[in-house]
């Protein structure tokens, strides 16, 4: 399990560096052929981590609290950045990027469906 939670640990701080990566204004830090590259190994990288988090499998009580308070936190926290970013766009801007309201719906729909099938399910 230690092995797991290590690697999971090292994609997300990868993940992490790649996207601060993304913050490259005026193609300073790469150019186009090296973000393409970044972009690629974003995807492969995000791929690799939907999966540890999909198998993930608890043992215990205590292992399924602490997934349940890390999936609130996670999401939580990505509602309120896109909250704040639509927000900020709104009033600065007086445009909305619609990406991030699709974020936000798909993020609420998500909690939704989520709740309604482990509600039947279980």
């Amino acid at each position: 399990m230690h092995t797991v939670f290590a690697k999971e640990i090292i994609i997300s701080v990868i993940l992490i560096a790649l996207g601060i990566l993304f913050l490259n204004p005026f193609m300073i830090w790469m150019p186009a052929p090296l973000l393409y590259m970044v972009s690629a190994v974003f995807v492969i990288l995000f791929a690799v981590f939907l999966v540890f988090v999909w198998r993930e499998r608890v043992r215990d009580e205590r292992e399924d609290l602490h997934r349940m308070i890390a999936a609130r936190i996670g999401y939580l926290l990505g509602m309120a950045t896109l909250a704040s970013v639509l927000l900020v766009q709104a009033v600065m801007t007086h445009h909305t990027d619609p990406w991030i309201i699709a974020a936000l719906l798909i993020m609420v729909m998500g909690k939704t469906v989520g709740m309604i099938y482990s509600r039947m399910r279980y």
